[in-house]
């Protein structure tokens, strides 16, 4: 009965240390769930304010003002423009 006692004891102490160490990794696997989570959210807004730059980067207004005021650049006179066909496509 002794031996029965002590194996029980043995089982009971096996079964709260694994309780013990399974509760540990569990808390710490959901502070990395959040952790990362939060990561996410900070590059959604990232890419957000990135989206908005690229689109303020591209404003057919701003592209214009920078080629006609930094590079000098001008648009072509329409009598010097030639439009080409491409194989395939339609005459406008």
């Amino acid at each position: 009965m002794a031996k029965l006692s002590l194996l029980l004891l043995l089982v009971l102490i096996v079964c709260a240390l694994g309780l013990v160490t399974s509760q540990h990794e569990s808390r710490k696997l959901f502070t990395g769930l959040e952790r990362e989570q939060e990561r996410a959210r900070a590059l959604e807004v990232e890419f957000g304010q990135l989206q908005l730059e690229s689109s303020t980067w591209g404003l057919h207004a701003r592209v214009e003002k920078i080629a006609t005021g930094t590079l000098a650049m001008r648009a072509p006179d329409p009598r010097r423009v030639r439009m080409l066909a491409v194989k395939g496509e339609a005459r406008p």
